[in-house]
């Protein structure tokens, strides 16, 4: 079976590749992984790629030979994935519930070499995970998650987190071994003040955890970050001298292709406060499709939907158009034409004037949330400066 967007290494992608595919380039990943690696280093933290933005094996892979402490998923399926594609240490950032989904982490706890770390926010949780755990005579890391109110998972309070602590204590087949909070969801006028204050707090939780005895290791894990905060998480614990005491780890992962949306712009905030930082992320994906029909004057419908790309937070952004035959196809600005709206395999995108479109012409749209692009596809197309495919990756959602 031919998967779509599906290519040979070697393959042309202006004219050999079938479209709409997802594309890669090779030279902004590299850099992407490496910049985030060294930024990360330079901090004093490990790095945990969060693999659910991409879920493709040979990006994990990538990732770990940079230097990746290990991957970060939200969910036990998830996990198994990236234990098939080779990763051995799994921080789950969220809740494991459900039996089937304990007794998936469980078959793959039966490998020593597998580390795996999930999160508690919940007496009824702890209770039920020290239960199955103890019926499988294996001992299972966990850490509390702690949130904020209308966030999403995570203890509300530090009490509630101190008394979690001493119901996971109660639990002989539950190791609490750290820590663990998102602040991706603090927005607003003051969001910046709110982040600041939400990673004092939660090392300071970590911190009296630490003097009353709680943790199952001597350096206990410290954990927070998505892919717009992350640099105001890194200066917070720093701050707080957290590295010393802790093991500190970021969890990034749209970073690894960034994008020409709100990652974008949030990279361009990250430039604004870290004055040391010269050079950002680069877009490295776009997804490529044809102009299939040109109906009317200013108006042209691109083989390209919802079932191809991301268009939950802003639609697919032109980039440049590619003709079969002109090689070097260096592309030509298209940018000022604009998608207005995307059916299933269909988006309506308005012809500036003075660009000249023909049916069949190839135009690279940049994205925004990669997420939720690479959700659907199988298969994307990595390649080189001139287009050509260097590597066809397996996406595994």
């Amino acid at each position: 079976m031919i998967l779509k967007g599906a290519a040979q290494p070697g393959a042309d992608l202006v004219r050999d590749v079938s479209l709409p595919a997802l594309v890669i380039h090779r030279d902004a990943l590299e850099h992407n992984i490496a910049w985030m690696q060294d930024f990360v280093t330079r901090s004093g933290a490990v790095l945990a790629p969060h693999g659910k933005t991409s879920m493709a094996p040979a990006l994990f892979r990538r990732q770990l030979e940079q230097g990746a402490w290990g991957l970060t998923l939200a969910t036990a399926v998830q996990t198994c994935t990236a234990y098939a594609g080779g990763v051995r240490r799994v921080l789950m950032a969220n809740q494991l519930v459900g039996r089937a989904n304990m007794a998936l982490i469980a078959d793959l706890q039966d490998d020593p070499a597998f580390e795996f770390y999930c999160m508690v926010d919940h007496p009824d949780n702890v209770a039920a995970l020290g239960a199955f755990f103890a019926e499988r005579g294996q001992r299972l890391n966990v850490m509390i998650e702690y949130g904020v109110v209308g966030g999403r998972c995570g203890c509300r309070t530090e009490d509630e987190v101190l008394a979690l602590a001493q119901a996971i204590k109660a639990q002989p087949a539950l190791a609490l071994c750290g820590i663990e909070g998102y602040e991706g969801v603090i927005h607003g006028e003051h969001a910046v003040d709110g982040i600041r204050a939400f990673a004092a707090s939660l090392v300071r939780l970590a911190l009296q955890l630490q003097r009353e005895g709680a943790f199952a290791l001597d350096k206990p894990i410290i954990t927070a970050s998505g892919s717009a905060w992350y640099d105001l998480i890194a200066e917070g614990f720093e701050a707080e001298a957290a590295s010393g005491r802790f093991l500190s780890v970021l969890r990034p992962g749209s970073y690894v292709v960034h994008d020409h949306g709100i990652y974008k712009e949030a990279q361009c905030c990250v430039l604004d406060r870290r004055s040391d930082l010269h050079e950002g992320l680069r877009p490295a994906l776009e997804v490529w499709a044809h102009v299939q029909s040109l109906p009317e004057p200013g108006f042209a419908v691109i083989a390209l939907g919802k079932r191809d790309v991301a268009y939950d937070a802003g639609l697919p952004m032109p980039l440049k158009r590619y003709r079969e035959g002109v090689l070097p196809a260096v592309g030509d600005d298209v940018s000022a034409c604009k998608v207005t709206a995307v059916m299933d395999q269909h988006a309506f995108m308005t012809v500036a004037p003075g660009t000249e479109l023909r049916v069949g012409d190839i135009i690279s749209f940049g994205t925004s949330h990669p997420c939720l692009t690479f959700d659907k596809w199988r298969t994307g197309c990595v390649v080189d400066e001139q287009f050509k495919v260097v590597e066809a990756i397996e996406i595994t959602f």
